[in-house]
């Protein structure tokens, strides 16, 4: 009876359900004119999206769009929640800052493909890895080719040395296919271009002679590839194409002359050596002579003190002496005539007696 007594109330209680009915109906007409488009799509496509989960996605900071498009590209290319495409999922991994509409497109690929086992969860895995994953399906559908050396590495040609010293300069050309299962913690590009040049090397350092590997390149092939040289890594290698095949330089006969020059060398450093202690020997042995020509003529000065000695004991007679004296002036005179030089006679003074 309140509101018989004071139609003022009434009139109140109206006008405010009427405005709460008007925005109401704006807000309705808002969110259907915002996700009408996207909820239509989504039921004509059968992706099972309803409105209430799309305002839940604003609500959520998600991109509605990415997710219906990407919901409704896997229902048309056949693969429904079974294959862990959910609503869910996708929400999921778009809020792990994930590329949505790549893996969708990725696991598409590979089912087309039916030559390849990828499912949502190793997708994502590959996916916020920060690898590339429909790139990594596309190469495993269409291998591609890494050169070796890689391009813009600063050579042209891996250097190899066969046994018989000739240097070969090879390029070699690997063809890979991505491996899926190893794309994540697996080894890249670059690892698999270092081991297959390691692998070249090896081959060619194996063959007794470079017209071996000139004849038949694809041994180098056949042994690289026998090493299984992709285990651990991001590829499998599918071939090895030997790309060109150039003669360097003779190594090792380079490599014997510098160790003849070096050879050389030392003999040339032994043999000043042994001049050097010849000449020293020599130096001694002059020494020696030297010395002993000095104690030779301090004895000879010994000799007229002897002499004179002998002579004032009575030892010596005076006829003695003379007939020393001739007897030294002949033998003298017969240096003299032999060429043999002139020695130093013995010069007594009669006054030396």
């Amino acid at each position: 009876m309140l509101f018989a007594a004071d139609p003022s109330i009434l009139q109140m209680v109206i006008v405010v359900a009427a405005l709460f009915i008007i925005i109401f109906v704006l807000f309705l007409v808002a969110v259907l004119g915002r996700y009408l488009r996207l909820w239509v799509q989504s039921m004509a496509s059968g992706a099972g999206i309803g409105i209430f989960d799309l305002l839940a996605m604003k609500f959520r900071k998600i991109d509605p769009r990415v997710i219906v498009r990407s919901k409704i590209m896997a229902v048309q290319s056949g693969l429904g929640e079974e294959s862990g495409i959910t609503t869910k999922a996708l929400e999921a991994h778009y809020m792990a800052n994930g590329h949505v509409p790549l893996v969708v497109r990725a696991i598409i690929a590979a089912h087309k493909a039916k030559m390849i086992a990828l499912d949502w969860k190793l997708a994502t895995t590959i996916d916020l890895a920060g690898r590339d994953v429909l790139e990594a399906v596309q190469t495993s559908v269409y291998p591609k080719v890494i050169d070796c050396p890689a391009r813009g590495a600063g050579k042209e040609a891996l250097d190899a040395l066969a046994k018989n010293g000739i240097q070969l300069k090879v390029k070699a050309r690997v063809t890979v296919r991505a491996n899926l299962n190893q794309l994540v913690g697996g080894a890249t590009e670059q690892t698999i271009i270092a081991r297959v040049g390691e692998g070249i090397v090896s081959a060619i350092g194996s063959a007794e002679k470079h017209t071996d590997v000139l004849q038949n390149p694809d041994r180098i092939s056949k042994a690289v590839l026998a090493r299984r040289l992709d285990s651990q890594t991001a590829f499998e290698i599918v071939s090895i194409d030997i790309a060109d095949v150039d003669v360097g330089d003779n190594i090792g006969a380079r490599l014997q002359a510098d160790q003849a020059e070096a050879g050389m060398r030392v003999a040339r450093a032994n043999a000043e050596g042994r001049r050097t202690m010849a000449v020293a020997r020599e130096q001694e042995m002059v020494a020696q002579i030297e010395e002993s020509r000095a104690k030779l003529v301090e004895a000879e000065a010994e000799v007229p003190k002897a002499i004179a000695d002998a002579i004032r004991g009575g030892t010596l007679g005076i006829m003695d002496y003379y007939k020393l004296r001739n007897v030294q002036a002949d033998t003298d005179m017969r240096r003299s005539i032999a060429g043999a030089g002139t020695p130093a006679a013995m010069q007594m003074s009669p006054s030396s007696q």
